[in-house]
């Protein structure tokens, strides 16, 4: 156990272990979203690098639902450093941005356009609308 955190490498584990990767809420928000406006989509393409959580084929553009904290946004929720195990966590939001930037840099490099939608966006559902709009036509 780090002398910074408050849990064994066990009870570490099994919390970070019910952290969803897909599915989340913004996500599904997102989905029913794009279907009420029309379009139709796949999920997760593992073939893909980053596997999009929304992948549009005929229209070769995808979209990613980044949660602000896990993908180190710059809005208020996503600059928030943990003071428990700090060195920890700044290094694996380094890490999940050195990620997230490769896997669009090898999507955009395959003729794919590429949209970043943040939790903290998905508040205001007229505004999201337009720019999913924008972003697919």
């Amino acid at each position: 156990m780090s002398r910074s955190d408050v849990f064994t490498p066990e009870q570490r584990s099994a919390v970070m272990a019910r952290v969803k990767g897909k599915d989340t809420k913004p996500e599904l928000k997102l989905r029913r979203l794009a279907h009420a406006l029309g379009y139709r989509f796949r999920l997760h393409r593992k073939d893909l690098p980053g596997s999009p959580d929304l992948v549009f084929p005929g229209r070769r553009k995808v979209i990613f639902v980044h949660g602000c904290f896990w993908h180190g946004h710059d809005c208020p929720r996503g600059a928030r450093q943990p003071k428990q195990n700090a060195e920890y966590w700044s290094a694996k939001i380094a890490r999940n941005r050195q990620r997230d930037a490769a896997a669009q840099a090898a999507l955009a490099e395959a003729g794919w356009k590429i949209d970043v939608i943040w939790e903290c966006e998905m508040k205001e559902l007229d505004a999201l609308a337009a720019r999913l709009t924008a972003f697919l036509d």
